[in-house]
């Protein structure tokens, strides 16, 4: 793998704890705003975690998938979005949940990227409601009728 390739897969949120928090940490915190005693929460050692990585074993973008089916804390490093990065992610997740044998994915979705999930075949199912002081949407994406 080169330093322009970038591997998508499970992460361990023990191992590599320090790097997804940075990653969290830049966008939600740095960029977006959100208060950093909300980003962190009891959900994330009980989450399954990915990570997308560089050749050179730089994390570049992550999520989670908490036990409730929903997905979250998705978010890329600035420099690295428009490169399907997310996309991977988010379909990391789906294939996961297919493995799990979960019927639907959940997410509140930033209003910004409404459009991202939508391609990806989650759809609307709340009105628009502020979380951490950004206004987001609930959205759902059926399992059943995909194979």
């Amino acid at each position: 793998m080169t330093d322009n390739e970038i591997l998508v897969t499970d992460a361990d949120w023990t191992q590599d704890r320090e790097g997804l928090i940075a990653v969290r940490t830049r966008v939600f915190v740095e960029e977006q705003g959100v208060p950093p005693e909300l980003e962190l929460d009891e959900f994330d050692a009980v989450s399954r975690h990915a990570k997308a990585v560089t050749g050179d074993g730089s994390i570049v973008g992550t999520g989670r998938l908490l036990p409730d089916a929903h997905v979250g804390r998705m978010c890329v490093l600035p420099e690295y979005r428009g490169r399907g990065i997310g996309s991977r992610l988010l379909q990391h997740f789906i294939e996961l949940a297919r493995r799990e044998g979960l019927t639907h994915l959940h997410l509140n979705a930033q209003i910004s990227a409404l459009d991202f999930y939508r391609r990806h075949g989650f759809h609307e199912v709340s009105d628009i409601f502020l979380e951490a002081g950004i206004e987001h949407q609930a959205m759902t994406l059926s399992l059943l009728d995909e194979a």
